[in-house]
């Protein structure tokens, strides 16, 4: 393993766990990063820091903020049903400027450790249609990084890693599985059960059963028993 450091944005869920395993697979010392940012449920907080002992981060911390307190997403206020039914345009599991937020946070932890590199499991083929999972996003914040921290402005450069971006749900899984990832540490749900078991009905769990089926690799998702 290098000395080169990263911060690895990790929610617990499939596409992060593979972040990770791809970062540590280019021999980056990996510092992981949640955030307990009032969505609907922990569980994937607790998913997080099996994926991230499994994988051998450096460290785990978790930061705690408070998105809840703006609401306007079915994952962050309690009214607002998770839609179980596939809809048009940006579904109302967006939770608006999460990403910028967490973005915002992983750069000055990455300042403070003398990383150079934010990764993160943003993808814009199998997902659910957010803004802030775009290529031009990506771009954009990483020009911003390089504007607003002292690497940038003292001739060094920061890097935003999104390596999943272009690939499918399939493809990712195949490339995690290739690299030891146990999937079966994570949860993608937006509401599993008390018991951590997934839906089976909402967004993120249709494109990841979807993921699994289509690289013919077993499912180990637990999911809820259907009514």
């Amino acid at each position: 393993m290098s000395d080169q450091r990263a911060v690895v944005l990790l929610s617990g869920g499939l596409d992060s766990a593979t972040t990770l395993a791809l970062a540590r697979a280019e021999q980056r010392r990996c510092y992981a990063l949640s955030f307990d940012y009032g969505q609907r449920h922990r569980i994937e907080l607790d998913a997080a820091r099996r994926v991230a002992h499994s994988l051998s981060a450096v460290e785990h911390r978790v930061l705690e903020i408070g998105l809840g307190g703006i609401g306007g997403s079915a994952l962050t206020d309690p009214l607002i049903a998770v839609p179980e039914a596939a809809s048009e345009g940006i579904p109302v599991t967006y939770v608006p400027a999460r990403n910028t937020v967490f973005l915002a946070l992983a750069l000055g932890w990455a300042e403070v450790l003398g990383a150079q590199e934010i990764w993160l499991g943003v993808n814009a083929v199998d997902y659910s249609g957010y803004p802030d999972c775009r290529p031009a996003f990506i771009a954009a914040f990483e020009t911003l990084a390089n504007l607003a921290t002292r690497v940038g402005v003292e001739g060094g450069r920061m890097r935003i890693r999104s390596p999943l971006i272009a690939m499918t749900k399939a493809e990712i899984i195949t490339a995690g599985t290739s690299l030891g990832v146990d999937y079966a540490l994570t949860i993608s749900c937006y509401q599993p059960d008390s018991a951590a078991r997934a839906c089976g009905r909402c967004d993120s769990c249709r494109l990841r059963r979807a993921g699994f089926e289509a690289a013919t690799l077993a499912d180990p998702t637990q999911y809820q028993e259907p009514a």
